[in-house]
């Protein structure tokens, strides 16, 4: 079985435009030859009239002074003459005629001016009673015409070939930058995702080159993610698979030394703990791959407020955590934006759990949305210091707990305010951290701008 050839542009590029350069040239070719069968007419009409005035008073002089043999004017010889004429009298007999003219007469009636008869194009002129009748035929006319045309027509025999050859070479020549950009796209694989030099590309393919890098940069930014991903799960998974196993262990162990009900229950609940830990780590895990996969942006602009408020309520029916979230709404604050609704509620998500994890469980969280744009969650804390704040956004960075120093958290991820923050720089977002509250001496506020709608 054949393989079809594939298409080629610069065939198809060559075809069409030789084509459409005989075309043009036919076309042109055409308007010229209706416009010099106009002008032929016209300078022969001409020659008809301006021969006719000069022959009549010739050919009735010879008439009258019967200078030459009744009937003939001229001398007989072998070359076809394109002007003939005939001296008629007023009843059309034919008087005197040039000796390549017809007996028969021209046309049936004297009507002065141009007429034309089968063969011929006949002027008339008269004088007194004579008519003088000057003809050429018609198929001089038509001789005429078509050598002109076929003047016009004939270089297009040799011009077809000349362009396909100057057309292919000037199209191969105007798309090498096309292969050349194909080559550089061809040496990019996993090992080399380098965006391709952005200069000296033509306009028309300076758009493509920008395209590839930005899709060059999403495939390493994936490519880099899922590394990063499968590090930091390998790292993170590990201390809480050991200590379950390791609790599981020592549990089977006691067991069989006769550990009492309420110590195996203690150490159940130690490893229940630990799996619940675990579960979380798992989850924020997958958050973490699904930022960094670039789910933020949507296509439509959507209503945030209601995703907002049912994260809150979910969050709410864990156990103390009802009477610890407040929301605030201010009067006619809406939150529209181009982002997806699973990113906002992951983002929003994340921060109430870690003002939750992180605050003072005797101090309510407040989450409050001043305007259209802004969501605003506080919890009480002593003041972070600046040099830890400004990393909190990095990954597997844990802030203060409530009586604690940091690093002493609980059992958190340190991953909430990296995810928030990656959804909302892919959006166009940002994420603000402020400690103390601004107004205040203590307390930690996280605040969520969304990108203004354009």
């Amino acid at each position: 079985m054949t393989t079809a050839r594939p298409a080629s542009i610069s065939r198809r590029l060559t075809l069409l435009l030789t084509g459409g350069i005989a075309l043009l040239w036919l076309l042109g070719a055409a308007f010229s030859v209706l416009v010099m069968h106009e002008e032929i007419d016209e300078v022969f009409d001409s020659a008809l009239e301006e021969t006719a005035q000069w022959l009549l008073p010739l050919a009735t002089g010879a008439l009258e002074g019967k200078a030459t043999p009744p009937g003939l004017l001229g001398e007989q010889d072998d070359d076809d003459e394109y002007l003939t004429f005939q001296l008629r009298g007023r009843d059309g007999a034919v008087l005197l005629r040039s000796h390549d003219a017809p007996e028969a007469p021209y046309t049936g009636s004297l009507a002065l001016g141009f007429s034309e008869s089968r063969h011929h194009r006949v002027y008339t002129i008269a004088s007194g009673r004579y008519f003088l009748q000057v003809a050429e035929p018609l198929g001089h006319r038509h001789e005429a015409l078509m050598e002109s045309a076929g003047a016009l027509l004939l270089p297009l025999a040799g011009l077809v070939p000349v362009s396909i050859l100057l057309i292919l070479w000037s199209v191969r020549g105007g798309l090498a930058p096309m292969r050349r950009l194909q080559g550089d796209i061809g040496a990019r694989d996993g090992g080399n995702l380098q965006p391709i030099a952005d200069t000296d590309w033509p306009e028309e393919i300076g758009g493509t080159v920008q395209a590839v890098n930005r899709l060059l940069h999403r495939l390493r930014s994936a490519l880099e993610a899922e590394r990063v991903f499968a590090a930091t799960s390998a790292h993170e998974l590990r201390t809480p698979v050991a200590t379950a196993l390791a609790q599981t262990q020592r549990l089977l162990a006691e067991l069989e030394s006769g550990l009492t009900p309420e110590d195996a229950q203690a150490r159940g609940r130690r490893i229940e703990a630990t799996l619940h830990r675990l579960g979380g780590l798992v989850e924020k895990l997958l958050h973490l791959s699904r930022a960094e996969a670039g789910i933020g942006l949507s296509e439509t602009e959507n209503d945030l407020l209601p995703v907002l408020r049912l994260v809150i309520e979910e969050l709410a029916a864990q156990p103390g955590s009802a009477r610890r979230l407040s929301l605030v709404i201010a009067d006619g604050a809406s939150l529209r934006a181009r982002m997806d609704i699973d990113a906002f509620s992951i983002v929003v998500r994340n921060l109430i759990e870690n003002a939750l994890a992180y605050g003072d469980p005797e101090t309510p969280v407040e989450i409050a949305v001043p305007d259209d744009r802004t969501v605003s969650v506080r919890n009480g804390c002593a003041a972070v210091p600046p040099e830890t704040l400004a990393r909190l956004t990095q990954r597997f960075v844990r802030g203060f707990v409530h009586g604690s120093r940091a690093g002493e958290g609980p059992d958190g991820s340190g991953l909430g305010l990296a995810i928030a923050d990656t959804i909302l720089r892919q959006t166009g977002g940002t994420l603000e951290l402020f400690s103390p509250v601004p107004g205040q001496g203590d307390g930690f506020e996280a605040r969520v701008i969304l990108a203004a709608i354009r």
